[in-house]
Parts: C-alpha cells; structure tokens; sequence
C-alpha cells in the first residue's frame, strides 16, 4: 500500500511515516505541507491511501479532499482525515468531502496502521468518539426538519446490508451476520452505493445513520 503524509507540521509527518515505513506491506511514497502541495504530489504519486491533516496553511485538508475526489482518475485514492480537532462541523464536512475515514491525532499506533490498511481495501473507517459525534449530529439535523434520505430504490436486502454498513461492520463480519457469501455482500454493498450516488463507505455510513437504519450502541 502506498501512502502519502500530509500535515503542517514536520514532526508529525516524520512520525506518521516512520511508524508506518516499518510496516512491511505499507510504502510511504510521499509527503506534504500544505494543501495545494497534497494536491499536486497526490496527483503524481496517486498512492492508495493519504493521511490528510485539516489545519493546513494555503488550502485545509478539507479543501484539498474536494479537489481530489473531483477529479475522477484519483478515484482509487482513500483519505483518512487526522486531526487532533474532533469538532462536529469537521466530521460531517469530512466525509460528505470524500473522507473515507477520520482519526484523531492521539490514536494509538496500531489504529493509525489498522485505518491504512482498513481503508485502502474499501472499508470506512471512524473512530468510535467520532461514530458517536456523528450520529448525535444526524438526530438533532433530523430534529430540525432537515429530511432523512430516501431508501425506495433500494431491495429489502441492501436496506439490511446498508444498516449493517452503519453499524461499521466489515463484508465479512456481514456475509455471517446474514449467512452469505462475502462476494455477495460485496456486490449489494456496491449496488447500494450506485443507488444512493454514494463515493464509499463513508459516504454510507452517513446515510445509514440519517435514515434512521443504525441507533446509538447497536452493532
């Protein structure tokens, strides 16, 4: 897996690609201060996977995010935001952005090298004080009237594959929830996305939560 580091400040990017240039599967091909600089080496390198800091000078992580998901040749790049700023307007900018996953600073070592590896496969990935953060903000947006997604077009089966999904389960983990071949559960998964115009996981997650599909502390 080839991963490129982008934060402001050198000390975390040396850090981050020491720890992760130990590990024998994963290739630090890269790195970046800036926003503008994140998009351009990301752009020549397209590595699998880039750690994304928010506060960033000349261009946030955010910012960088939404130009590299526009661009449609990057679509194989995930990126994990990690911040050490666990706000609610972060999370959900984050991932409606194209954030595949968002970390905290003070994750431990192995999470950091667990949400490299988790994401480039495909998988979403939110650390459980973020997954809380988020749902709370979906209720009280639900409570002001914002509307919850729409789920017609979706089979019975992909609702319930879907709700699974929210509740950050893995296509395995859900192929012996519902007795099925992991393949199979990779193709609802892939149709639901088609349906509901979602980039990843991420993006199901969400929608999971503000259908009403997941409740706080079930999996």
């Amino acid at each position: 897996m080839r991963v490129v580091v982008a934060d402001d400040q050198q000390l975390i990017r040396a850090g981050f690609g020491a720890l992760l240039a130990n590990e024998p599967d994963i290739d630090v091909v890269g790195e970046a201060g800036t926003g503008t600089e994140v998009v351009g080496v990301v752009k020549r390198l397209r590595p699998d996977v880039v750690l994304m800091d928010i506060r960033m000078p000349d261009g946030d992580g955010l910012w960088a995010t939404e130009q590299l998901v526009a661009d449609p040749s990057l679509s194989g790049v995930h990126i994990v935001i990690v911040t050490t700023f666990e706000l609610d307007e972060y999370v959900g900018r984050a991932i409606r952005a194209g954030a595949s996953g968002f970390l905290v600073k003070d994750t431990e070592p192995v999470e950091l090298i667990r949400a490299v590896r988790v994401v480039a496969a495909g998988e979403a990935l939110l650390s459980p004080s973020v997954t809380k953060r988020l749902l709370e903000r979906v209720a009280a947006g639900l409570a002001d009237g914002a509307q919850a997604p729409v789920l017609d077009a979706l089979t019975d089966r992909e609702r319930e594959v879907l709700a699974l999904v929210g509740a950050g389960l893995t296509n395995g983990e859900i192929a012996l929830r519902l007795f099925l071949s992991p393949l199979t559960v990779k193709t609802h998964v892939s149709r639901t996305m088609t349906k509901l115009a979602a980039r990843d996981r991420a993006q199901l997650v969400v929608i999971a939560y503000e259908a009403g599909l997941v409740r706080a502390g079930w999996r």
